[in-house]
């Protein structure tokens, strides 16, 4: 299919799933990618997964009472977000481990709450895997104004949160709340992951949120770009995924992850700082460059 033909798909009455599709992909791309610039920052690719988990219960018990998955998947994870948090100030036990204990017990919940529902079975599937052709509109509408709440306090905090990412103690010598901050990233990362689920499904989504946000780690030494290269490259593998998927009859979470990948990799061969082909050239520059002519030597 020719990108026109997209284009005019796109346009069709008829198939009105499909602009819909592409704007929920596109905004949970892009939400995704600003957001995981801090979760990478931080080190903490473990959690956007473990939210995946934590948003299951909630998405079940969205499902059971016909309610918006959107909405049920948000209180599941703040609240057991909030438990990670408060929890964790105890420091005998690690942060990464309640994490582990919590978001898996939350999934082992929803997964006991969703198997009492008739017809849980292709549901199930649905939520693992995305299912984005049947998505209603008050959905797109409570994507967009959840996307923009979380690039609104990411604006305000930014300062803030980028602090607490990259060292937690300085942030709070210098007088940060580094606990209430905590349980916004957290909150931000849930709802990241709850607006993506749709999409890219629970067992992809920890993709949509580190992927990008890696990519543009590789090609830039500031955060200021690395803030918006990840966005960019997070839309645009959600635009690129969507048509391949459309053209080619494939679906369209894995193909969205596959392009994403596709340009991690190459950046992490071709950036022009830290890509593999640049650090190798330095490394023979640095090997071979120093070595004195021949015939400069002292007789």
């Amino acid at each position: 299919m020719s990108i026109i033909d997209f284009l005019t798909d796109l346009t069709n009455p008829d198939l009105a799933f499909l602009p819909k599709a592409l704007a929920i992909a596109v905004m949970s791309s892009v939400v995704c990618g600003v957001v995981g610039c801090y979760v990478v920052l931080r080190g903490m690719a473990f959690i956007g997964d473990a939210v995946a988990h934590a948003v299951f219960p909630g998405l079940a018990i969205a499902f059971v009472v016909q309610g918006s998955l959107v909405l049920g998947g948000a209180v599941a994870g703040i609240v057991t977000a909030l438990l990670i948090a408060v929890f964790a100030q105890h420091r005998r036990v690690r942060e990464d481990s309640l994490i582990g204990v919590f978001f898996v017990a939350a999934f082992a919940l929803g997964i006991v709450i969703i198997s009492r529902a008739p017809g849980y079975a292709g549901s199930l599937q649905q939520f693992l895997f995305g299912s984005i052709t049947g998505i209603p509109d008050r959905d797109l509408y409570t994507v967009g104004f959840t996307g923009l709440a979380i690039l609104t306090v990411v604006f305000l905090l930014h300062k803030e949160l980028v602090a607490v990412s990259l060292d937690r103690e300085m942030a709070r010598s210098v007088g940060l709340p580094v606990f209430w901050l905590d349980i916004v990233l957290y909150v931000l990362v849930t709802l990241a992951v709850v607006i993506s689920l749709q999409t890219i499904g629970n067992i992809l989504v920890l993709a949509l949120l580190i992927t990008p946000p890696a990519a543009a780690r590789l090609l830039t030494d500031r955060l200021a770009v690395m803030m918006l290269l990840a966005p960019l490259i997070g839309g645009g593998s959600a635009l690129v995924g969507l048509y391949l998927s459309w053209s080619y009859d494939l679906p369209v979470g894995g193909t969205v992850v596959l392009v994403a990948t596709a340009v991690f990799l190459a950046a992490w061969l071709f950036a022009p700082r830290h890509g593999l082909l640049a650090r190798h050239w330095r490394g023979l520059r640095t090997r071979y460059g120093r070595r004195p002519a021949v015939g400069t030597g002292t007789s």
